[in-house]
């Protein structure tokens, strides 16, 4: 008689092996992308991603399996239970989609996600994972650089670039060469009409008409 074993294990959980991975830190980066596994956010160059919980489920099951194969049972097994009545398939394609979507890749050209035929999928890049953040500009509340340097303009705290530093330097130049233009232009008027004030006066005074009023 023999002895059927069925397992008690939930869809959504992975074995040991499976998490060992990304248990091993806090973030997790590949690419320009950066998890938050603590928070479960991702963010790309500091600015978070919406991502929904099945979406956000098949990128980390992706990332456990790097350079693996991760079949379409896996992705059912992890994202719903055994006795939901879906069309897993689309459900997979369709999620897999949003999360492609999401990081801007390609199923044609894909560089994080290839489409493995009749099989399932493969993550192309080898994620790295650490418990500091990986990135400078990582705001954990969400807020891209570009917001926090927003805020420090508004607050009334201004930086300038290079290319802003040259910019006020020409206009400088321009003006300066205006007036210096401009001075020139009005002593070469000045010293043209100054002779002919004497010889214009000179016969206003030398005039009959003139004599005769004085």
């Amino acid at each position: 008689m023999s002895t059927e074993v069925i397992s008690m294990r939930e869809p959504d959980e992975a074995t040991v092996s499976e998490r060992m991975l990304l248990s091993s830190g806090r973030y997790v980066s590949f690419g320009p992308f950066r998890i938050d596994q603590q928070r479960q956010e991702v963010s790309r160059d500091g600015s978070r991603l919406k991502l929904q919980g099945k979406v956000y489920q098949i990128l980390l099951t992706l990332l456990e399996k790097p350079g693996e194969v991760v079949t379409r049972e896996e992705l059912r097994m992890r994202l719903w239970p055994a006795d939901t009545h879906v069309n897993y398939d689309a459900n997979v394609n369709t999620t897999v989609n949003k999360l492609r979507q999401a990081l801007g890749d390609s199923s044609d050209k894909p560089l994080y996600i290839e489409t493995i035929p009749r099989k399932g999928y493969c993550l192309l890049v080898q994620p790295e994972v650490s418990d500091k953040a990986p990135h400078p500009h990582f705001v954990p509340n969400g807020h891209s650089a570009d917001s926090a340097a927003e805020t420090s303009r508004n607050s009334g705290v201004f930086t300038f670039t290079k290319s802003d530093v040259w910019i006020v330097l020409g206009v400088i130049g321009l003006i300066l060469v205006g007036m210096l233009l401009g001075a020139g232009i009005t002593r070469l008027w000045i010293s043209h009409a100054a002779p002919t004030v004497p010889r214009a006066l000179t016969m206003i005074f030398s005039s009959p008409s003139a004599a005769t009023f004085f």
